[in-house]
């Protein structure tokens, strides 16, 4: 209910006089702010006007500092306030949205305001100007496989493998392109093996049971869940997860050339084109392999130990001199390194198939490393259309999970090790022949292997004679996993890709929403709650007191007094309050102040007065009632 009104005429009681510091917001009389007193220090000055950078909510209380950045709140001149006075996150250390940024909830993370600005500001991993894919910073702004991007606004660049600096997506570089010297050919980390079980190391994308690794997402880059040492950290869940089989599988394969068809004063390598028997002949080399990891010279079957029993299909190598220079670069032989690229089929087999009696399988003669071999030195003749004299090595590594299969067919000798151990032995010049290797349960308990260890395949190859080259391999099964981070939402703890955590509060009301992507309904989004007590929200709410008959939303979404409301508010000046109506009898004013009364020294004529001489005596000329004394005579 309104404040009822007091009588009309000399009996309103008088205006209160303003004065500054008396807690009372006199709004009509020009006040900004009092909180009570009229020190000039705390942001209501001693004529009660707000000080720059204060904002003074409610009357007769402290006001407050908008100057100090980092509160969480939005106040004064501040454009953002992310609960920090870090400079460099989107907030500035003097609450400024610095460049590329917005900043769009008061006490939370900002984000990169635009990908394609030129601008690489928030979870951005790099931004080049633009929104286009296919340059190497997509149109999400993360960097695309094979690409750096070392300068915000500028093209990014392709990665160069070999370079011997670790750009872009590379988990390496050591300054070569090698394989199997713990960096490979495409700059990926590989497993250290020893005597054919090998042990993951930080970055190579494998995390086994048992590792003091607590994760391995393929790069030693911290800040994106998994850090540079392989451990997780905090804010993130780095689950093992299986790696999607891609449409290919591509291996680093070493071929070395030799001499099968000399030119002029050129040499023949003696076990390439030779004249010895055909068929397989097991044991030409040890079960199992050397210290370098080569196959070693088995002693049957040479030139010194041939025999009808022993070699039924006659003598197949010379010395152990000659076959040492198989696998070895030696000058002898030059060396090619290339990939072989298997193919996934619709069986979930991953296929290989290097040549056909119609297309033999020849890499120095027709394939990828024409032009490097002894043929293009001039020291080879081509014969049987093409370069047949060559060896092939290969090495493969997998977290052995059980089922794996490993099929090979091929001509000339095919030995194949697991473990360093020899699976398959084909050697001897001889026609395409396959070989497999299936890790059944059963095979791996004979073998003494473990389940969730990484192990590495060597094959080695050769192709001596001509006119048919086959080169074939399968690999079933040989499923990957690696660590994929992702943010904890729920945790309490803040980490790139979050905007906020407020841990088990997420997705109430004046807290962060439950996916972490911001805050959720809260006083201040522009919206209106009223389920949650609100009865305004202009986004901003700081109005203390409406104007024009009108309220303003208040600190709280609660609208705020203002002249008309019928609730004689004083500490905001008001003296009465009829609802912004002027009735007949009453003394209350539009601007919610008494008329003036007798005793103020104006004379009032619509209150009757016909004298006002600032005082309320009679005898003195004007009576009491601001009438004219009658004068007796």
């Amino acid at each position: 209910m309104p404040d009822a009104a007091p009588p009309p005429g000399p009996d309103a009681p008088p205006a209160p006089p303003v004065v500054c510091g008396d807690g009372i917001l006199n709004v009509p009389e020009g006040e900004q702010c009092d909180d009570g007193n009229t020190d000039p220090a705390d942001g209501c000055g001693s004529t009660c006007l707000l000080d720059q950078g204060w904002i003074c909510p409610e009357p007769g209380k402290p006001c407050k500092n908008t100057t100090v950045c980092g509160d969480g709140t939005i106040s004064g001149a501040e454009k953002c306030d992310d609960n920090n006075t870090n400079s460099g996150d989107g907030c500035s250390a003097d609450c400024k949205i610095e460049d590329g940024w917005t900043c769009p909830t008061a006490g939370s993370l900002c984000q990169a305001a635009e990908c394609g600005d030129g601008l690489m500001v928030g979870s951005e991993a790099c931004d080049d100007g633009n929104t286009a894919n296919g340059d190497g910073c997509s149109s999400t702004c993360h960097v695309e496989p094979g690409y750096f991007c070392p300068t915000p606004g500028a093209a990014c660049q392709k990665t160069v493998c070999g370079n011997g600096v670790v750009e872009g997506d590379e988990g390496c570089d050591d300054g070569n392109k090698l394989p199997w010297d713990g960096c490979s050919p495409t700059c990926e980390r590989e497993p250290t093996c020893t005597n054919g079980e090998c042990a993951s190391v930080c970055g190579d994308g494998m995390i086994l049971a048992g590792d003091v690794e607590e994760c391995d997402d393929g790069n030693q880059r911290d800040g994106d869940g998994c850090s540079s040492t392989c451990t997780k950290e905090p804010g993130w869940d780095c689950p093992v997860t299986p790696i999607a089989a891609a449409s290919q599988l591509s291996l680093p394969v070493v071929f070395r050339d030799f001499i099968s068809f000399p030119t002029a004063g050129s040499t023949r390598h003696p076990n390439f084109e030779d004249n010895i028997g055909t068929g397989v002949t097991t044991g030409l080399v040890q079960s199992v392999l050397g210290s370098d990891g080569k196959p070693v010279y088995g002693g049957i079957c040479d030139n010194a130990s041939v025999s009808a029993t022993a070699c039924p299909h006659g003598r197949q190598l010379t010395t152990q001199a000659d076959f040492d220079q198989w696998y070895r670069d030696t000058p002898v032989s030059v060396r090619g390194d290339s990939f072989i690229t298997l193919a996934l089929n619709t069986t979930g087999q991953y296929v290989f198939n290097g040549g056909t009696p119609a297309n033999p399988f020849l890499p120095f003669g027709r394939n990828d490393l024409t032009g490097v071999g002894w043929v293009a030195q001039g020291q080879e003749l081509l014969s049987g259309g093409g370069d047949f004299g060559f060896t092939t090595e290969v090495h493969y590594w997998f977290q052995l999970q059980g089922g794996e299969r490993l099929d090979f067919s091929g001509d000339d000798d095919v030995w194949v090790f697991f473990k360093n151990s020899l699976l398959i032995d084909l050697g001897g010049r001889h026609a395409q022949t396959p070989g497999t290797i299936n890790l059944t349960d059963a095979e791996i308990t004979n073998r003494g292997l473990t389940k969730g260890r990484i192990y590495e395949i060597a094959l080695f190859h050769a192709e001596r004679h001509t006119n048919q080259s086959n080169f074939q391999l399968t690999l079933n099964g040989f499923g990957r996993s690696k660590s994929v981070c992702t943010p904890i939402c729920g945790d309490g703890i803040v980490v790139k890709g979050e905007v906020c955590d407020d841990g088990p509060l997420n997705g109430t009301y004046g807290h962060c929403n439950e996916t972490c992507t911001g805050l959720g309904p809260h006083c201040g989004d522009n919206v209106l709650q009223a389920d949650q007590g609100e009865e305004c929200d202009d986004g901003v709410n700081l109005t203390t007191y409406g104007i024009n008959g009108k309220p303003g939303c208040a600190p709280g979404c609660k609208w705020s007094p203002f002249c008309g409301d019928g609730k004689t508010d004083s500490l905001f000046g008001e003296q009465c309050d009829t609802k912004g109506v002027k009735l007949p009898d009453s003394s209350c004013q539009l601007n919610c102040t008494y008329r003036p009364s007798c005793g103020n020294g104006v004379v009032d004529k619509e209150d009757g007065e016909t004298c006002d001489d600032g005082n309320t005596i009679s005898g003195d000329g004007c009576s009491s009632f601001c009438t004219w004394d009658i004068v007796q005579k």
